[in-house]
């Protein structure tokens, strides 16, 4: 074990693949990375991207186990094997699809997928057993980043936050880094020149999980999103409902640091917001539209009650499946007056972005490295977040 670490740290550039399964349950995202130096020396490049994507029975028994009235025991000790296949099997789909075999890859490392998220009791639970990653593919991996913030009485989200503060800090600009999956989550990267820099991130409130969810209910499951935000593109908001769930939503209230899920963002609240939409006569593309406000409101006024009165920002650089939503991303630039980019446009593929991230959170794990940002976090202290799988 001891000789095989020493390899890996000892290599001048590593390949490793990085493993994402988000809130919005679409798939997993794998990306193969060059990555080199580590901490502040540490340069990445994307080589290649793939995302192996859930099947409905999947997508359907994942959100099963995201709500404590509806998972068994027996279904996640299932489940967590299940994904640990599922996960190795994407891994091993980028690597063939780069032009690579698995014994090119130094590491792989894993977020795994959030079923419940309790920052209340310091708790929460990532399935995907690393041991079955390992197995598959017959390549080191990490993963299980989460309890160690929380062990050090951080929420344990968000973790993308200290990748952000890594590679798009910009010597004179401040930035906002926007990721909009399941979750909407942020990052205030203050410019380099800045002597007071004081880095912010946090979990903003529901991205895509309500609107896919309305999406799938109201198309009878024949659309799982809102591709382009067409729907919400042809509907008109309805603007009391809009008002309504901006109220109720009590997490734009709570102070960072803070992070969210599925477990605040459930099924039955979204089975309410339908009711209340049917209850007003509202046509599904009405339905969408006023859901998708929600989104970028929530984003908006998160900004507005948080971030402006401490940062003049310059630019919201966004990424994640909600950037690909014309109507959100409208949205965004109709309620900001600063610039909105896709993270496209200023680095790499943005759906690829987190799954990147994962893979210089592994780099720091094997090096012994700090890889969390207590001001994103609430942690009491820098801590190496991170467990590991050797395969035999």
């Amino acid at each position: 074990m001891l000789q095989k670490l020493t390899s890996i740290l000892k290599s001048e550039r590593k390949l490793a693949v990085g493993l994402m399964s988000g809130t919005s349950l679409d798939g997993i995202d794998a990306a193969l990375v060059e990555i080199s130096g580590a901490g502040e020396n540490t340069e990445v490049k994307l080589i290649e991207f793939d995302t192996t994507p859930y099947s409905s029975e999947d997508r359907e028994q994942l959100i099963e186990l995201c709500s404590p009235s509806s998972s068994t025991v027996e279904k996640i000790c299932r489940m967590n094997v299940v994904l640990g296949e599922r996960f190795g099997e994407a891994a091993l789909n980028v690597i063939q699809k780069a032009g690579y075999q698995p014994g090119d890859i130094q590491f792989i490392s894993s977020h795994g997928q959030t079923i419940y998220h309790w920052p209340e009791e310091r708790s929460t639970l990532q399935i995907g057993e690393l041991a079955n990653i390992a197995a598959k593919t017959g390549i080191l991996t990490v993963g299980d980043f989460r309890p160690s913030d929380m062990a050090y009485d951080g929420q344990g989200a968000p973790l993308v936050p200290f990748v952000d503060a890594l590679l798009f800090s910009h010597e004179t600009e401040t930035r906002v880094l926007l990721n909009i999956g399941g979750i909407s989550n942020l990052t205030v990267v203050p410019a380099l020149s800045n002597r007071n820099r004081a880095f912010s991130a946090f979990d903003v409130g529901p991205g895509n999980v309500l609107i896919d969810g309305a999406v799938r209910r109201l198309t009878n499951n024949k659309q799982s999103y809102d591709k382009n935000g067409e729907m919400a593109k042809q509907g008109k908001v309805h603007l009391e409902l809009l008002e309504t769930l901006i109220q109720e939503d009590g997490f734009l209230t709570i102070q960072p640091p803070k992070s969210t899920g599925r477990e605040l963002y459930t099924e039955d609240r979204l089975d309410k917001i339908l009711v209340r939409a049917e209850k007003l006569n509202l046509n599904p593309n009405d339905t969408i539209a006023t859901i998708t406000a929600y989104t970028v409101q929530m984003i908006a006024e998160s900004l507005d009650k948080f971030i402006h009165k401490d940062h003049a920002i310059n630019q919201l650089i966004v990424s994640g499946g909600g950037a690909y939503n014309e109507t959100i991303m409208d949205g965004l630039k109709d309620a900001l007056s600063y610039k909105v980019s896709k993270m496209d446009d200023i680095a790499f593929d943005g759906d690829a972005k987190e799954a990147i991230a994962f893979t210089i959170l592994g780099n720091q794990f094997l090096h012994g490295e700090t890889n969390n940002l207590p001001t994103a976090t609430g942690a009491s202290k820098q801590v190496v977040m991170g467990k590991m799988a050797l395969p035999s």
